[in-house]
């Protein structure tokens, strides 16, 4: 056992014996699937009710900004986990447990229209949490994330040869989707709302996880990772339904101008869409490279597509798709990962 378990087991063992959580003697401990982070998930379970206890080392992972957004969103209605305890020096955490069912399976299983909008009604209420203490979602940041894709994806996975003249097309690029998002209304962004991080819940709800990065940022940012998810893709006809649907939720709601045309919402919602995928594709090969979770790669096929398509609607990207096509494409194709890659 390792010394961190050791010390979880021990730590849940208190809260028992002080009476602060209603744990029964001989309760059990069991690991749920983790995430890409260096968290670590175990159900607790005692006659018939059961809690999550978080292992999240502090050198490594924040778990004050979890509990502080945990609890404002929960005062906001977001169906966000309970608080139950915590130990923020050891990096402890006992939260309400949701259950087992990912949005990724059951979109596939039940279908997506009720799901999704039970996930957009989550998000409208997100957009309208407090945003102005959380971290700004600036140009630098935007920039940094996008560096991901240079650095890990195409130097260090694929060791794509990258001339002054490709470097140059790629900052021109940058620059163009990193205007588009720093134009775009300012809201309260969870950063990684997607079908693995949202629960099927028992509510009319999903259980909203993974929110310990939010930041003040675009108003299409979650809107693009729940739509064009790097797990499951939908057919464009369907996505931008979605899209115009949630613009004029939101014109509605106040929170949007109505001189926002669809074109231009479709426009930010599609380059918004470019700069995560490519933070996506750089984090997905840093977790191979890095730390060994190799099952990433199989996601970056599908997040290119997605990148590849909006480069070929928009001129200004048409730089970025020959770098794609002449030297991005060929350098998969010789790694051992992306030996079946059609794109």
């Amino acid at each position: 056992m390792g010394q961190r378990l050791s010390a979880l087991l021990e730590w849940i063992e208190e809260l028992r014996a002080s009476l602060e959580v209603d744990i029964d003697d001989g309760w059990e401990l069991q690991p749920v699937s983790g995430d890409a982070s260096f968290r670590r998930y175990f159900r607790v379970s005692s006659n018939g009710n059961s809690w999550i206890a978080v292992d999240a080392p502090p050198e490594h992972e924040n778990s004050k900004a979890f509990v502080e957004i945990a609890e404002a969103w929960r005062r906001q209605g977001v169906h966000v986990p309970k608080v139950i305890s915590v130990d923020l020096k050891q990096g402890f955490m006992l939260l309400s447990d949701f259950g087992d069912r990912l949005y990724l399976p059951a979109l596939l299983e039940v279908g997506s229209e009720q799901l999704y909008r039970c996930a957009v009604d989550e998000l409208f209420k997100i957009q309208q949490c407090e945003k102005d203490s959380l971290p700004h979602y600036d140009g630098a940041m935007l920039q940094r994330e996008m560096s991901l894709f240079s650095e890990w994806f195409l130097e260090r996975l694929l060791d794509v040869d990258l001339t002054s003249f490709d470097r140059g097309g790629l900052r021109v690029s940058f620059e163009s989707l990193e205007r588009s998002a720093l134009e775009q209304p300012l809201v309260c962004v969870h950063r990684d709302f997607h079908s693995r991080n949202l629960m099927v819940t028992s509510e009319d709800a999903p259980g909203i996880i993974d929110f310990q990065d939010a930041v003040k940022g675009p108003i299409t940012y979650d809107l693009v990772s729940l739509f064009r998810d790097c797990y499951i893709s939908w057919p464009d006809d369907e996505v931008y339904a979605w899209v115009e649907q949630f613009r004029a939720g939101l014109i509605v709601k106040g929170q949007l101008s109505d001189d926002v045309s669809i074109a231009s919402f479709e426009r930010w919602f599609d380059l918004m869409g470019m700069q995560r995928h490519l933070k996506a594709i750089g984090i997905f090969a840093r977790l191979s490279i890095r730390d060994d979770k190799h099952s990433y790669l199989r996601d970056i096929p599908r997040t290119l597509k997605y990148i590849i398509a909006v480069c070929g609607k928009y001129p200004e990207l048409s730089l970025f798709k020959e770098i794609i096509d002449l030297k991005v494409v060929p350098a998969m194709r010789a790694v051992r990962h992306f030996d079946d890659v059609s794109l």
